[in-house]
């Protein structure tokens, strides 16, 4: 998978918005992460040039599970890693995996959501 494959991706998930926001920061790498949003909340963020790995949400079972089973999912950086998975592409993670973990962290953010913004956006579960 590349990074317009998986920019593709996040976006066919119903009422998905993209946004860099933070180019106005020095570092590099930071000032290129592409961030996707359901609502006002992230549910997944990538970096377009390096394109190493990309940071999801999972429940608390799932994220011990994950980096006990590959060596591609580690503790998110400057998340909380109790709950946030670096996901690495080129790993022992399948591409379908991968896109299961997006679609998991979707969902997962989209019902953290207040209920007035669920009910403005109301996506088809997919």
């Amino acid at each position: 998978m590349n990074v317009e494959e998986f920019r593709d991706f996040c976006l066919s998930l119903p009422h998905v918005t993209e946004k860099m926001p933070f180019t106005s920061l020095k570092d590099p790498y930071s000032r290129n992460v592409l961030c996707f949003y359901i609502g006002h909340k992230w549910f997944c963020y990538v970096n377009i040039d390096v394109f190493d790995c990309c940071c999801l949400k999972s429940t608390s079972e799932e994220a011990f599970n994950l980096r006990l089973n590959y060596d591609g999912v580690r503790p998110a950086w400057h998340m909380n890693k109790r709950i946030w998975n670096d996901v690495y592409f080129n790993s022992d993670v399948p591409d379908d995996k991968i896109k299961e973990l997006v679609v998991t962290s979707y969902w997962l953010v989209w019902q953290s959501l207040p209920v007035r913004v669920r009910k403005a956006i109301e996506p088809d579960e997919g």
